[in-house]
């Protein structure tokens, strides 16, 4: 078969559904880190707003916004996740409005929300606009939309096509940006870009690896987020910060975000 007539690897409904049945239990599964309820509440308060999650993935970004007071939404296809979203919901006494639907044609009227937020979505995509600029028409005016991704420039992403190419990976199919091809895509939804974040793999891609092995090969689990002395941890807390104030170091991320504003 030559390359033209080759089937496109996508990412499918069954594969996370399959992937949020297998990690229901979230207390071994890797978080944000609460990345993203914490790059939006640096651009201010969320008490009052409405604020939307698009592909919600756990959801646990949502409930910490939820928690500060945010009117909050997530859209999601994958009716497990949704559940998942709902028991979290149910155990904090939070209100999460649920919605199943196309990130793509989204319920809602425009300039519905004050900000819209998404992570582990975008790259999914092989064309990364017609999300983004649906994600844009439910921004009002003055709002924020957060859009979080992997970054190109990591080991992560040579473990990640490895596994594509050999039709290992999780989800089938995915991309990956530079904060400089993210910051265009989101210019090119009609958004004015306000700033570009990173975060690096904490543990690291090695750790999670080896945990992992372990874990299949063996039987034996190592904690999932290993802390060393309080005074360590603030230490490379207060380093990774300084550094994360020049844009190179963007380069060597983990993941990025990139802050739009709706004119």
């Amino acid at each position: 078969m030559d390359r033209a007539s080759a089937p496109r690897r996508v990412s499918t409904l069954d594969h996370w559904e399959s992937y949020w049945r297998s990690h229901a239990n979230l207390e071994q599964t890797y978080s944000t880190g609460g990345r993203l309820a914490r790059e939006i509440q640096h651009e201010g308060p969320v008490k009052g707003h409405r604020v939307l999650e698009v592909g919600a993935g756990s959801g646990r970004d949502t409930l910490a916004l939820a928690r500060a007071g945010a009117t909050a939404v997530v859209v999601d296809y994958a009716p497990m996740s949704l559940e998942l979203v709902a028991r979290q919901a149910r155990d904090q006494g939070q209100r999460v409005a649920l919605v199943r639907a196309d990130a793509l044609a989204m319920p809602f009227r425009e300039g519905a929300f004050d900000v819209v937020f998404h992570q582990g979505l975008l790259e999914h995509f092989r064309d990364p606009r017609p999300l983004l600029r649906e994600c844009a028409r439910v921004t009002g005016r003055g709002g924020r939309m957060i859009v979080d991704v992997p970054q190109t420039f990591h080991p992560y992403t040579l473990m990640k096509q490895l596994l594509i190419a050999l039709d290992r990976w999780f989800a089938g199919w995915e991309r990956q940006f530079t904060p400089a091809e993210l910051e265009r895509e989101v210019a090119a939804a009609g958004l004015a870009v306000r700033r570009t974040y990173g975060e690096w793999m904490v543990p690291g891609l090695w750790y999670r690896v080896a945990r992992e092995v372990l874990k299949r090969g063996v039987k034996i689990t190592l904690p999932l987020e290993p802390r060393g002395p309080a005074w360590w941890q603030a230490l490379w807390d207060r380093l990774r910060a300084r550094a994360l104030r020049h844009r190179a170091a963007l380069y060597t991320c983990h993941v990025i975000g990139t802050v739009g504003e709706k004119p």
